[in-house]
């Protein structure tokens, strides 16, 4: 990794480590048991120092896929959620449908893709409710 390239940290433990990191400095350890050290500048502003092996390079484009796959699988979920809700609660059902389409639109306008409901794979073709007596081990009174 070279100055100016992006990067993520691999385990991240505060907000600002899940987000893009550049490099913005390269310390050499040659008889560092973790390599060269890197200081990542995030877009708070906020600088830290890492080892290569707790980061890993990421491109913007790495991201845009992420992002893409992310809200794929959002969309999926919102999907189940509002067939679910459709029976349970109106307008429980309604809001979940305004936060989907929310959801495409932004997928849309944002990053260029468009997220059609109707071609997600792997959406559920059954109820995932657990059957009535499935809760007390199937036996009936």
């Amino acid at each position: 990794m070279d100055l100016n390239d992006t990067a993520r940290v691999l385990h991240p433990v505060s907000p600002v480590e899940y987000r893009l990191g550049t490099i913005t400095a390269v310390e050499p350890q040659p008889d560092g048991p973790h390599g060269d050290q890197y200081r990542l500048r995030f877009p708070c502003g906020e600088q830290r120092r890492y080892y290569a092996t707790e980061i890993t390079r990421c491109r913007r484009d790495d991201d845009h896929e992420a992002l893409v796959n992310a809200l794929t699988t959002a969309c999926r979920s919102l999907i189940t959620a509002c067939r679910i809700a459709h029976d349970h609660d109106d307008e429980l059902s309604g809001e979940i449908f305004y936060h989907t389409i929310g959801l495409i639109e932004a997928a849309r306008t944002r990053l260029g893709v468009t997220l059609d409901p109707t071609r997600l794979p792997d959406l559920p073709t059954t109820n995932p409710a657990p059957e009535p007596n499935s809760i007390s081990g199937g036996q009936q009174p």
